[in-house]
């Protein structure tokens, strides 16, 4: 199945993860309204919403860009409903937008915890909110949320449980909002990676330039994202998925294509249950 034509609204779509899930459906000829809060160059993150744009429409697909802060109710609202009055309709919601901080609690100013909480938790359960009444007229409406599976186990909470409060919260939202919105066929699902993912955030804030050569590149979740997207929104709901887990069962089996550098050890993600078996080794490949 293909997008196009198809309208997704992507929260933290000016770089990173939102970026190449917008990618990936602009090449089936997909609108994308790229919401995000870069309209200026910033010192340490490269692209903008309007370079996005570019990159957007260079391979496929229509683009809007949004100066969206997803804490602010009203502008939130206002740009799901021009989005969708621009291209005529929504049909997926991304959540993709995030904050973070891996601290522990005695070391967390409560100003950074505020933060995480409402672009994690409030900004997803807000955007969901809203763009639910459009989704229910669409005819495979999706939303997605780039959160955990609710492994709730201590290991995942001790080392940074304000973030781990933040992250598992928008979880909560699929888990909630999925019965809540399946009568109206609305799916509702989370889509998490196994490993690091080569992107801004990992650089900038967990492990520098070396682990970026030991992550995967953001195309493995555009191309599960791509997959849930065209699946059932009546049948697939409510999942809490593994990137590579996924894409196995739909048939997948190269994943060193994902790899930023194939010499380097994959490095694992947080917040991956144990009984999710990987499909393939993190080791370098020979």
């Amino acid at each position: 199945m293909s997008l196009e034509g198809k309208t997704l609204f992507i929260t933290g779509a000016s770089r990173g993860i939102g970026k190449e899930i917008a990618l990936r459906a602009a090449r089936d000829g997909a609108n994308i309204a790229i919401a995000a809060k870069t309209a200026e160059p910033h010192p340490k993150l490269e692209g903008t919403i309007y370079t996005a744009a570019e990159e957007i429409e260079a391979a496929g697909g229509r683009a809007l860009p949004l100066v969206v802060d997803v804490r602010d109710e009203e502008s939130v609202k206002t740009s799901i409903d021009r989005a969708a009055e621009h291209f005529g309709g929504l049909d997926i919601l991304v959540n993709n937008a995030s904050a973070i901080q891996l601290t522990p609690v005695a070391q967390t100013d409560m100003k950074r915890f505020d933060l995480m909480h409402q672009i994690n938790t409030r900004g997803t359960l807000m955007c969901s909110k809203y763009a639910a009444p459009h989704l229910a007229k669409a005819e495979n409406p999706h939303i997605l949320m780039l959160s955990p599976p609710l492994d709730m186990q201590e290991k995942w909470f001790a080392p940074f449980t304000p973030y781990a409060i933040a992250k598992f919260g928008m979880s909560l939202v699929v888990l909630g909002m999925a019965g809540e919105l399946r009568s109206k066929g609305i799916a509702v699902n989370a889509l998490w990676p196994r490993t690091t993912i080569a992107t801004a955030a990992v650089k900038n804030l967990i492990g520098g330039d070396e682990m970026i050569l030991a992550s995967r590149t953001p195309a493995i979740l555009a191309d599960a994202a791509h997959e849930i997207f065209t699946s059932p929104a009546k049948e697939f709901t409510g999942n809490f998925l593994i990137d590579d887990t996924f894409l196995a069962s739909r048939g997948v089996s190269d994943f060193d294509k994902y790899r930023v550098d194939p010499t380097k050890k994959l490095t694992p993600d947080f917040f991956v249950p144990e009984d999710i078996p990987a499909p393939a080794s993190f080791d370098p490949v020979k």
